[in-house]
């Protein structure tokens, strides 16, 4: 659920009604990303630049948007390295809460464009409809419509210039925060047996995005920073905002392993690689989905990162950052072309 990374001078306060517009209370916000007011009306402040799909040409990936539902205004940015074999394909949901971000974020952007070239995988990353004007289930439909989309796609014969690149047989379903959520409530919806001819291999879940009304040790004492792209206030409003009315934290979209949720043994789950942080308040978090599955008789393999935070391949720019990111990508390469 990457956010962003903010000046210094910026820090990330969340408050109830502290600002009005006009004469209409806010009623959520956090500070720089989004504001929500009594009425209605949502404020998203431009504080990461929306890019087009140009990308260095040394990168040597290939990229272009389309539209997958003109009613809902989804859509896809695809980025296709060059190779003279098929390549696996990587559908990528992006992070932000659920309520804030883009697949034209330049954050996004840039690390898509270098995953694609440096794992050898083609990416489609989904621009799906945000919360709370569109409250969840609305963006795991999304991730459905746009499975269903590639796989018609893929069945006019590979008349798309993407396509031809395709390893139909192994796609999987990746993203970082709330769109590793994405990911993972998006694959417990599908069927593999009727996306022929796409086969889904396996998950990606980057710091995914779950909750609990308990807190975990590291929500109660990892201490962040005010530039950290992920505090527990931050957190907490982003599940107010995005979970249908009436529920609260323990929710199975947020909490897959609350009481409410289905039993992990009983889910038909696919091989699931966690990329977690050290420094993330939701490393307890995930290290917890990530034994429940390993009890379940799952397949999943985890790797912490160390000495970093939530985000960090998307928002930091530190030399200890960019090693991780690089260490993080050949573990990706390395999953998908198993």
């Amino acid at each position: 659920m990457a956010t962003i990374a903010m000046d210094p001078s910026l820090s990330l306060q969340i408050g109830r009604g502290s600002n009005q517009h006009g004469a209409v209370p806010v009623k959520e916000e956090i500070q720089g990303l989004i504001k929500v007011y009594k009425d209605g009306h949502v404020e998203r402040p431009q504080i990461v630049p929306y890019v087009t799909r140009a990308l260095p040409p040394e990168l040597g990936v290939t990229t272009k948007d389309f539209v997958i539902d003109n009613f809902t205004n989804v859509w896809a940015r695809f980025y296709v390295p060059k190779s003279n074999w098929k390549l696996p394909l990587v559908v990528y949901f992006h992070g932000g809460g659920f309520c804030v971000g883009s697949a034209a974020w330049s954050c996004y952007h840039e690390f898509l464009g270098k995953l694609a070239a440096k794992a050898g995988c083609l990416i489609v990353s989904i621009n799906y409809r945000l919360a709370p004007e569109n409250p969840l289930p609305a963006a795991y439909e999304d991730g459905v419509k746009c499975l269903m989309w590639l796989k018609q796609e893929a069945l006019k014969g590979c008349s798309e210039w993407w396509s031809k690149q395709c390893n139909l047989c192994s796609v999987f379903l990746a993203g970082d925060s709330a769109g590793a959520n994405i990911a993972h409530n998006v694959a417990t919806r599908l069927n593999s047996n009727n996306l022929y001819p796409l086969t889904l291999k396996g998950t990606i879940l980057i710091q995914p995005f779950f909750g609990g009304e308990a807190r975990t040790n590291s929500e109660k004492n990892m201490v962040q920073s005010p530039r950290s792209a992920l505090s527990l206030p931050a957190s907490d409003t982003y599940w107010r905002l995005a979970l249908p009315c009436g529920t609260n934290r323990d929710h199975p979209w947020c909490n897959p392993l609350g009481k409410g949720s289905a039993k992990m043994e009983e889910m038909k789950l696919l091989p699931t690689l966690v990329c977690i942080s050290e420094m993330d308040i939701l490393r307890d978090r995930n290290l917890e989905y990530c034994a429940a599955l390993g009890k379940a008789g799952k397949k999943v393999e985890h790797v912490l990162y160390k000495g970093v935070g939530h985000a960090f391949q998307v928002l930091s720019k530190s030399q200890l950052s960019q090693s991780r990111t690089n260490e993080m990508i050949a573990r990706v390469k390395a999953f998908v072309n198993r």
